[in-house]
């Protein structure tokens, strides 16, 4: 797991699912509250993917994807 010194401060919300996407998440974009939207993994586990992508919270993102589908930061900054 990267620190947050190590994560990108700039990373859009559209990049990021599209790289989730490649990896075998699906993203339901009417499937979150407001501007939200959810990433579903094969085994129907969700997470819900914020519109502002801080390092904060991508670091959350991060570890709740690798507990849901065992997907590393690596393999998605491959795919970005």
């Amino acid at each position: 797991m990267p620190s947050l010194s190590e994560l990108p401060g700039d990373i859009k919300r559209r990049k990021f699912t599209k790289a989730l996407e490649r990896l075998g998440f699906v993203i339901n974009w009417t499937g979150g509250k407001g501007d939200h939207c959810k990433a579903i993994w094969r085994n129907g586990k969700a997470l819900v993917i914020q519109c502002k992508l801080r390092k904060d919270v991508l670091s959350y993102l991060l570890k709740e994807i690798e507990l849901i589908s065992g997907i590393t930061w690596e393999d998605i900054k491959k795919n970005l």
